[in-house]
């Protein structure tokens, strides 16, 4: 067993070695008085803590040229470690995507390095990178864009050939450029699952404007529209040398590096003309409260604040100092009144946020259990009257200002941090000695100063205050702010598929075609005379590995139930067609997400009985729209569209999934299904072009007594 005094000698020799000198001998100290002892293990308070000065920040030397074609180049030599890394920074952004088509940048971000080059394709590249350890992966943001490269330094000369290769020539493959689609559909659907993630994506939105390039939401529909061809012209339009900076650190000789990127980028000398300026921030936001309601959640998510500031701008120093003392750490005001004395939230924070070239925010966020929600909006109010109306302590600001000024140190804590923060200065047009100036500033904030920002820059009459939460548990309603209200609409937009012409004579037509049906199933009496519906099914995964599903669907009236045997255990479903439900499975149970909801309403209207009666509800359109397709649809935006065989029975469907993929499902083995009906028993599912799954029914049972108890029934 290793005693406490062998431990403390390990540890002596280890530090005495890395420093270069002899160990001290470990000597048995000699047991203390026990009053001496407890003094010693008296706590200090945090109050009491003091810090050395910092050293000052020394930044090392940076050579910085211009290649023949306009690509501004910076180095930085480091031989620390064998690596080597470094980024093209694009004057590009999401800013820029055209408004039928947000999220172009953020889908070419993904599929400029996953589509691969002319040369090679992005799996290709995967396995020559990953069998040297190396990457290069490519990103677009808000304001600008980026292609980085890591590397072992014996591998440099191979992994630029790859980054020249992705920066100048991606081919952007069809069906990486798929996945990605599907990617970000399906984020889309599931945007609304984190009440945390809600408030401060609306909180942006409705302070920036959403109908603002600033402001604005990426839906399915804007996805939908993005074609291959829209990445190539993207890619023409801000990739050419002189709109990139080039960053490169690590273990080389500068001289080297220059010939060898001379060399490597002498043949690429494409021009454009320059990149637009950013448009203004000028939304001016309602003031109140916005209140996106969640009924999944006993807890009250928010954001309270307004647009803020420039990180040049002259009082920014002022206003970070302020911001921290209000609600940055530990010891801050908010932290104490609504966290400590309260017990109203377990995080609660505030940050006045400057972006380089654009108004930031001045926010203040946190959650708080959904009875409490009035009373810690209320209690942030008042810190936030109380820094506006006096000045701060001497030892807040004291706090305040060392807080700040170590936490940047970190900034530049790598020679990666170090070139990125100077490129970034650079690209935003900073002056180089941006950072000493601001730690100039930092140290020069005086009290008054935090007073005099807090009064001009905080302005509460202004507050957009966002709360997510479940109003009927609130024991105070949010009107008693007595702040003008106003109501977040969740609603995913779903894309609606453009309907066939229809006319006097296709109507007709499309009635008559679904009456051949019906009879070709068994009659229209009998499917009428369904009132409830069950099968069970073999689901096939082909999407995934061929994994193997048992699915039992149960339907009675506008109520659904899915029980599914998957590999890692049971999974239920269940709606009950009135937006409420909840699914069950190895990790427990939750209410039904809105996304699920809203495919359950899909299965409703696409199942079988009740889609061959679509001409017996009113709500719904029947329209031939050829001489075997039929295309059905309703009032809320469901559509499918169904291809009969010469003996009126359907052989194929088609329709959209809740993300927007295009479905095709053909139906095969259509025999006897009890009540009088014959039922497909064979279902094969294209989604997005390509074989998805394969289902074959089991057994089918209608009118077999289900019951509204029954499908609502919890495990």
């Amino acid at each position: 067993m290793r005693t406490l005094a062998t431990t403390t000698a390990i540890c002596v020799v280890s530090a005495a070695a890395l420093w270069g000198q002899p160990a001290a001998p470990v000597k048995k100290a000699a047991a203390a008085p026990a009053k001496a002892a407890a003094s010693a293990a008296k706590p200090q308070s945090v109050k009491d803590l003091r810090f050395p000065k910092m050293k000052e920040l020394k930044l090392p030397e940076i050579t910085e040229f211009t290649l023949a074609n306009g690509m501004r180049v910076f180095l930085l030599e480091n031989h620390e470690l064998p690596l080597v890394r470094g980024y093209a920074m694009v004057r590009a952004g999401n800013i820029f995507d055209p408004a039928d088509k947000v999220g172009l940048s953020d889908v070419f971000g993904d599929v400029m390095r996953s589509g691969g080059t002319k040369s090679r394709t992005g799996d290709e590249l995967n396995e020559l990178l990953e069998g040297i350890a190396a990457s290069v992966e490519s990103n677009i943001g808000e304001t600008s864009g980026t292609l980085s490269f890591n590397t072992l330094k014996e591998h440099t000369g191979k992994v630029l050939d790859v980054f020249k290769d992705v920066l100048v020539a991606p081919e952007f493959r069809e069906d990486k450029l798929d996945v990605a689609l599907t990617q970000y559909r399906s984020a889309i659907l599931r945007r609304n699952d984190q009440a945390a993630g809600i408030a401060p994506r609306e909180f942006s939105r409705i302070v920036y404007g959403p109908d603002t390039p600033w402001g604005r939401q990426m839906e399915i529909e804007h996805i939908d529209r993005i074609k291959r061809e829209d990445l190539f012209a993207y890619h023409q339009r801000y990739f050419f040398p002189s709109n990139i900076l080039l960053a490169v650190q690590g273990d080389f000789n500068t001289a080297e590096m220059r010939a060898q990127l001379e060399k490597l980028f002498a043949d690429w000398t494409v021009k454009q003309p320059p990149v637009p300026a950013l448009p203004p921030v000028n939304a001016k936001a309602k003031p109140g409260v916005y209140l996106a309601e969640k009924q999944d959640v006993n807890q009250t998510s928010f954001r309270v604040g307004h647009l803020g500031g420039q990180l040049n701008d002259k009082d920014y120093p002022a206003l970070e100092v302020m911001a921290d003392i209000l609600g940055g750490g530990f010891t801050s005001r908010l932290v104490q009144k609504v966290r400590s004395d309260m017990g109203l939230a377990y995080n609660v924070s505030a940050g006045w946020s400057p972006n380089y070239n654009h108004p930031g925010t001045f926010t203040i966020g946190g959650g708080t259990k959904s009875e409490s929600t009035v009373d810690a909006l209320r209690a942030i109010m008042g810190e936030v009257e109380r820094i506006r109306t006096n000045e701060v302590t001497d030892e807040e600001l004291r706090i305040a200002k060392e807080s700040t000024l170590n936490s940047f140190v970190f900034n530049f804590a790598t020679p990666s941090q170090v070139l990125s923060r100077l490129v970034g200065y650079e690209y935003h047009g900073y002056p180089r000695d941006f950072i000493f100036s601001y730690q100039k500033a930092i140290a020069a904030v005086t009290k008054a100063d935090v007073l005099r920002v807090a009064k001009q820059y905080v302005k509460p009459e202004e507050f957009v205050v966002v709360a997510v939460g479940k109003p009927s548990e609130m024991k105070t309603p949010l009107s008693a702010l007595n702040l003008p209200m106003h109501k977040v609409d969740l609603t995913i937009p779903q894309p609606k598929a453009a309907a066939a012409k229809a006319d006097a004579g296709s109507l007709a037509k499309g009635k008559q075609m679904l009456a051949a049906l019906q009879e070709a199933v068994g009659g229209a009496d009998k499917l009428a005379a369904v009132k409830d519906y069950q099968h069970t099914a073999q689901v096939t995964v082909t999407a995934m590995q061929g994994v193997k599903i048992t699915q039992i669907s149960s339907v009675l009236g506008n109520a659904i139930r899915f029980e599914q045997q998957l590999p890692f255990g049971k999974m239920l479903i269940y709606s009950d067609g009135k937006g409420g439900g909840w699914m069950s499975g190895p990790q427990g149970q939750a209410p039904l997400p809105p996304q699920f909801a809203k495919q359950t309403d899909g299965e409703l209207f696409r199942l079988h009985p009740r889609l061959w009666l679509s001409d017996r509800n009113p709500d719904r359109t029947i329209n031939a729209v050829g001489d075997r397709e039929v295309e059905i649809s309703d009032k809320a935006g469901n559509q499918i569209r169904l291809t009969l065989g010469a003996d009126n029975l359907p052989v194929k469907a088609a329709y959209r999934s809740p993300d927007g993929q295009q479905v095709e499902a053909t139906y095969t083995n259509w025999k006897d299904a009890g009540a009088g009906l014959k039922l497909p028993h064979q279902f094969e599912i294209m989604q997005g072009g390509k074989k998805a799954a394969e289902i074959a029914i089991q057994e089918y049972k209608l009118n077999s007594g289900l019951t509204e108890e029954g499908l609502a029934q919890k495990p």
